[in-house]
């Protein structure tokens, strides 16, 4: 069963349904559902499909390459290949001898396939090239876990690839919907107050969720695959980034740079802290990172700012660093007692802001303001003789000439606003003004994971969003 996609499988079939040939590319981070959704597309009617093996020799991979030929249909009186060259010439053998209609190659793990010195990228290029793409009656999909590959080696190529790909299918993480879709199609009986917490430890990655036990609280189900010594996902971190990007080093280094600043890095406080160069080697790093879904990239409405802002968006990657990282002999009631810390409570409201980043569609039609074209940022200000520093974690400035100061507050329990804490909001919206064109209308929103508690300070705040509204569709 399908959760979700509904888009990405209306552009699959309609590639399907094209009279010409297509190449298909579906990319986005592991773990997120690509192979899944392409095989349960098709209910794997495929005129040939190969999954790329990891970590093998060049001659391995191709005798594997054609015994899957062999399998599916090639005459076992051909001859193995020697080269990629020859490998594509005998995929051609058996899609002229298939009687389907429309011919569907799924080569997934595709950048597995390109060893060291095996010159696969050109024999691939020329067998699109020179010959599919000739043709009306070919879908060619090709998919990987290293996100990376697919987007230097294809969307990026200078040569016979560029622009060849007639379908790009980013695969982005479930909502909070899909995800609760999802708990309820595996039959896991979980309110919307756990899947919240769930979504602020894993995001919306499919895998993560199918591995959770009904028989425990979401909890404990935390703490046993991702925090105890011999859990299923405890390792999950160093396996992503390794099998996303060839070389993860640099990519960590700055992946870890953002996480221990909330509000963002720009690229020179990037190079500062990871101690990287900057090149053109960091602005790729920057845009694999984004394509993959792990970072966001934001301007600033004061033009005096224009550095963009990097920030990272992940949710598990920030729980990683803020306990996986450290967890040491941990048991059963490790995250219990977490739970009961400030570092827990911080991580927290945290988190939320980046559950809240990832649904600002939501949190827009719950403003009404669906229908408007918005830019959505952060902001901050160093203090001076004149006003305090603030920080804004999120901001909507709108067409309309109206600004929403958003306030994101985590509270299981419900969200009781303080006098301090409208003080605050009110000292951010002050300050904020001194810095934006006088035709902007600044207005506070609230944001919280469950209902507000009504208050002097809180009716005040016009604009409300609530958790029940971040789990529309």
């Amino acid at each position: 069963m399908i959760v979700g996609r509904a888009e990405e499988i209306r552009q699959l079939k309609r590639a399907y349904a094209s009279e010409y040939s297509e190449f298909v590319a579906v990319y986005g981070r592991r773990r997120i559902g690509k192979t899944f959704l392409i095989r349960e597309c098709f209910k794997n009617c495929f005129t040939f499909q190969y999954t790329g093996v990891w970590n093998i020799s060049n001659k391995e991979q191709l005798e594997e390459f054609y015994q899957n030929l062999i399998r599916q249909g090639l005459s076992t009186e051909s001859k193995p290949p020697k080269s990629w060259f020859e490998a594509f010439h005998l995929l051609e053998d058996l899609i002229i001898a298939s009687r389907q209609e429309k011919k569907i190659i799924f080569l997934d793990e595709l950048p597995w396939m390109d060893t060291p010195n095996s010159r696969f990228i050109p024999a691939f290029e020329h067998f699109w090239n020179g010959w599919a793409s000739a043709r009306k009656d070919i879908l060619l999909i090709i998919c990987g876990s290293a996100t990376s590959w697919i987007i230097n080696k294809i969307f990026r190529n200078k040569g016979g690839l560029y622009n060849r790909v007639t379908y790009r299918i980013r695969l982005n993480q479930f909502s909070l919907a899909e995800c609760e879709e999802f708990v309820k199609s595996y039959g896991l009986g979980f309110n919307r107050n756990m899947i919240l917490e769930g979504y602020m430890v894993m995001g919306g990655v499919p895998y993560y969720w199918s591995k959770l036990d009904a028989s425990k609280s979401i909890g404990q189900n935390i703490n046993n695959l991702f925090l105890k010594e011999n859990g299923m996902l405890r390792d999950e971190f160093n396996f992503i980034y390794a099998t996303i990007f060839n070389r993860p080093e640099k990519y960590l280094k700055v992946v870890e740079a953002l996480a221990g600043k909330k509000s963002g890095l720009t690229r020179d406080e990037i190079i500062k802290n990871s101690k990287l160069e900057s090149n053109g080697q960091l602005s790729g790093i920057l845009e694999d990172l984004i394509e993959c879904g792990f970072v966001r990239k934001y301007c600033h409405t004061d033009k005096r700012l224009r550095d963009a802002i990097y920030q990272l968006v992940d949710c598990y990657t920030l729980f990683y660093y803020q306990f996986v990282k450290s967890a040491h002999a941990v048991d059963e009631e490790y995250w219990v007692r977490l739970m009961r810390t400030p570092t827990y409570n911080t991580w927290c409201g945290l988190s939320f802001e980046r559950v809240c980043l990832l649904h600002t569609r939501q949190i827009k039609v719950a403003l009404g303001i669906s229908g408007i074209m918005a830019n959505i940022f952060s902001w901050h200000t160093k203090g001076n003789d004149y006003h305090p520093g603030v920080q804004i974690d999120l901001l909507i400035d709108r067409a309309d000439n109206v600004i929403s100061v958003c306030e994101m507050k985590y509270a299981p329990d419900g969200y009781e606003m303080t006098s301090k804490a409208y003080d605050n909001l009110k000292t951010k919206m002050s300050v904020l003004g001194r810095y934006m064109p006088a035709k902007k209308f600044i207005s506070p929103a609230l944001i919280t994971s469950n209902e507000v508690k009504r208050n002097m300070y809180s009716d005040e705040i016009y604009d409300k969003v609530t958790g029940d509204q971040l789990f529309q569709p």
